[in-house]
């Protein structure tokens, strides 16, 4: 393949897979010049002959390697929401044609695209990813615990600190009416559930050791009721936030605006849209539920008078996601311009 064969190439799209990539590429005047499977270990070796140009790819696993490793090749590489390479996908969906979308969508000049992470973020994403999941695991293995004891008759409040305070003490009590092979049931899950509390306390301090030392974590920080997981987790997905053109559009990303339904001039608002991030959609709400929960320190937030007139007029669970729209556009500003928020550090609540 001589890479003067290519030298009108505008556009490479390309399906990523597990072990095999498909690439179509598009010339100047839109024909299809490039239809090619290669292997993954050979994606540099085959981007080496083709002439620099657009290359773009769905926001997938590997996606940001593939980016950083043709970016360094002098390639302009640009990773695209699934949802965005849909409306260009002709026919029959294979391999071939969603790189043929993907080519198409590539083009477009005001298609939104995916920032390129670094691999510090990648790494940061990945501890909150496990984080999650232990945490989410832990829950469904106090479940299991709580339906094992119903099942037995046992009944304990809500909490898991009042789960943990009478588990022993309930077994030694009961120890007649639950049989041997249901304690030792129940021991292994106890015990299942005290190692993920380790883990996820290990990696909880490896997140706040890092919201302490960065920067831009430390900025956002200053922001009420923004703890070391909504700031580091902020930073692992949007970086800097140069991809959002304003406080607003990272909100939208982020899902804390209103679905939009409007024609011949009549605008229709609806629930918010709950698209993008829904960690981080969690994180910001939770942040603000925490801060309602403190209506004495409202005036000492530049927003107290708001969130005031807010709670007076609206119900509670929709002030919780204004406020956590407010907060994330704050937060973008700040991580945006490098800034603090205008309350001195010890006047923040307490954040996630």
């Amino acid at each position: 393949m001589a890479k003067h064969e290519f030298d009108e190439l505008m556009s490479i799209g390309i399906d990523i897979g597990k072990d095999t990539f498909h690439l179509v590429g598009f010339d100047r005047s839109g024909q299809r010049v490039l239809r090619k499977q290669i292997k993954r270990l050979a994606l540099v070796s085959t981007f080496e002959k083709l002439p620099r140009c657009i290359v773009g790819m769905e926001a997938c696993l590997s996606a940001h390697f593939v980016s950083r490793t043709l970016r360094k090749l002098g390639f302009e590489p640009r990773i695209i929401p699934a949802i965005y390479v849909e409306p260009f996908n002709k026919g029959q969906k294979n391999d071939y044609n969603d790189a043929e979308a993907i080519a198409e969508a590539a083009l477009r000049p005001n298609l939104k695209i995916v920032s390129e992470k670094s691999q510090d973020q990648l790494d940061l994403q990945a501890l909150h990813r496990v984080r999650s999941r232990l945490v989410s695991r832990r829950t469904a293995t106090i479940n299991q615990i709580r339906a094992f004891l119903i099942e037995q008759g046992i009944t304990v409040r809500k909490g898991l600190r009042a789960l943990k305070a009478s588990f022993h003490a309930i077994l030694e009590d009961r120890k007649d009416e639950i049989s041997r092979r249901m304690k030792c049931i129940l021991i292994g899950l106890y015990g299942d559930w005290l190692w993920m509390d380790e883990r996820i306390d290990t990696v909880s301090d490896e997140i706040e050791e890092i919201s302490r030392t960065d920067e831009n974590c430390v900025n956002v920080m200053t922001v009420p009721g923004i703890g070391p997981m909504i700031s580091t987790a902020l930073v692992a997905a949007v970086g800097e936030g140069e991809a959002f053109d304003r406080g607003r559009d990272f909100a939208a990303w982020v899902g804390l605006v209103p679905k939009q339904y409007s024609t011949g001039g009549r605008t229709v608002l609806g629930r918010i849209s709950k698209r993008g991030s829904r960690y981080l959609r969690m994180l910001f709400v939770q942040a603000a539920k925490i801060i309602m929960m403190r209506p004495h320190r409202w005036p000492d937030f530049s927003f107290g008078e708001w969130l005031t007139r807010a709670s007076e007029r609206m119900h509670r669970n929709k002030v919780a996601v204004a406020l956590a729209n407010k907060l994330a556009r704050m937060a973008w500003s700040i991580l945006r311009h490098n800034t603090a928020f205008d309350a001195p550090r010890y006047e923040v609540a307490i954040g996630i």
